[in-house]
């Protein structure tokens, strides 16, 4: 009886590192889609500001083609 509690406590502790160990991959797992989640955060907004520059030189004329900007000599 006291060799089938011994099994037994070795199990639960053998589940229970597991148990700890994939709480700290999960809690791992989760810091970095985190970060991931900022950085993509962080290039939608440089997208849109880009975006928005595109747009305001081409309403302001600079924005065309340089090969139909005549060079500073003409």
């Amino acid at each position: 009886m006291e060799n089938q509690s011994n099994e037994l406590a070795e199990r639960v502790t053998e589940l229970e590192i597991k148990s700890s160990y994939a709480e700290d991959l999960l809690d791992q797992l989760n810091m970095t889609i985190y970060r991931q989640q900022q950085q993509i955060d962080s290039l939608i907004q440089q997208v849109a500001h880009l975006r928005q520059q595109s747009q305001n030189a081409s309403q302001d004329g600079s924005g065309g083609n340089p090969r139909d900007e005549l060079p500073p000599h003409y």
